[in-house]
């Protein structure tokens, strides 16, 4: 594969989503690798580079989606590992969610109340959407928010670097809502916690659920300007 990326940097922003559906193309040790050396010059304060990797994939990542997988059929209750969310929802965030949520299931036609259907398009989270890497971003946990932000600017540039190498992410929450069964199966040692997990792989643009709009809001909407 040559180190050319295949898009230019503003269009690798401009183009990033969450892909819900992948196809089950291998992705090469060497190119996560790569991925993630470059991934790895996103800054951080005092240059602690407090991120920590762990890439799963072949019968490692299927026994770890068996697992997880089983838990939620079973009904087994999530338990988040840190409050992602806030306690006590409000406008804009409530309705920004509500937004994205119904769009994604309408994509697959799933109506509003079809809560079995709901249950199984979540469950997929648990196969990374059918994608063949699982990467897993974790931290210790003695670390302070500032090294929250660090992390956060690192798994950005995965998403972003990605794209230059035809690959497609979908960062995903979910996984720290059953931190127990994916720690175990990373054999994480308990100084550490999983701050988010992210499907990599080929994407399916020929899935509906890759193909519905999420809206940003514009610049001028969040930004007050002083000086100018």
């Amino acid at each position: 594969m040559s180190d050319t990326p295949a898009l230019s940097v503003l269009d690798a922003v401009a183009g990033r989503r969450s892909v819900r559906a992948f196809l089950p193309t291998p992705v090469e040790r060497e190119t996560v690798l790569r991925i993630l050396d470059l991934a790895a010059r996103a800054p951080s304060g005092s240059n602690i580079q407090p991120w920590k990797v762990h890439a799963i994939a072949g019968e490692a990542r299927a026994a770890l989606s068996a697992e997880l997988l089983a838990a939620h059929e079973a009904g087994e209750p999530e338990v988040p590992e840190y409050p992602y969310y806030p306690e006590n929802w409000r406008e804009p965030y409530l309705g920004r969610r509500r937004a994205v949520g119904w769009a994604l299931y309408g994509s697959v036609g799933i109506a509003k109340g079809d809560r079995e259907r709901m249950a199984r398009q979540h469950g997929r989270n648990w196969l990374f959407f059918g994608a063949p890497v699982g990467l897993f971003f974790a931290i210790d946990r003695d670390m302070g928010k500032g090294a929250w932000l660090d992390l956060g600017m690192f798994m950005q540039n995965v998403m972003i670097v990605a794209r230059g190498f035809g690959l497609e992410t979908c960062p995903q929450a979910a996984f720290c809502y059953r931190h127990a069964i994916t720690a175990r199966h990373l054999g994480l040692p308990d100084t550490e916690i999983i701050a988010s997990g992210m499907a990599l792989g080929h994407a399916d643009w020929s899935a509906p659920e890759n193909a519905f709009p999420t809206e940003r809001e514009p610049a001028e909407a969040f930004t007050r300007f002083t000086g100018f």
